[in-house]
């Protein structure tokens, strides 16, 4: 059934007695398999971290409350486009001088309030004027669902 060679490189003469056997070719590629899986691990969870964008919440959520430090900054936006920095309205062109007049430095949270009814592209534009402006920090505030909402 089965047939086998023998020797190595010496098609099927004998070997003499003082030679030895020819070395091995072969490269163990184990550790190599081994680093190759340990990137791929390392790559699979670095790429959702590499995208750009800017984080989104549902208008509700069943999350918890952040505990933070210091006092955020609330950017409000009204069903009629009205933008508000805490409690003073400002106009678009002055959204970063308001914020930045609040902010001690770009790395301070920002929460941007929108209401359901308020222009989807109002509190789009709202976010990107406070991005380009430096401020990577920016989240938008939700509510709890109540009972009368959820349907219970």
């Amino acid at each position: 059934m089965g047939m086998g060679v023998a020797g190595g490189s010496g098609g099927g003469r004998r070997r003499r007695r003082g030679q030895r056997r020819a070395m091995m070719s072969e490269i163990n590629v184990t550790p190599f398999v081994d680093v190759v899986l340990v990137l791929l691990i390392v790559f699979m969870v670095a790429a959702p971290m590499m995208t750009a964008g800017v984080a989104v919440d549902l208008p509700q959520s069943s999350a918890g409350e952040l505990q933070t430090p210091r006092t955020p900054i609330m950017v409000s936006v009204t069903p009629q486009g009205e933008i508000y920095v805490d409690e003073e309205q400002v106009a678009s062109a002055g959204l970063v001088d308001a914020v930045a007049a609040l902010a001690e430095s770009t790395e301070d949270r920002i929460y941007v309030r929108g209401d359901t009814s308020a222009s989807y592209g109002t509190v789009m534009d709202v976010m990107g004027t406070l991005s380009s402006a430096g401020y990577s920090r920016i989240g938008l505030i939700t509510q709890q669902p109540t009972a009368e909402s959820s349907g219970q």
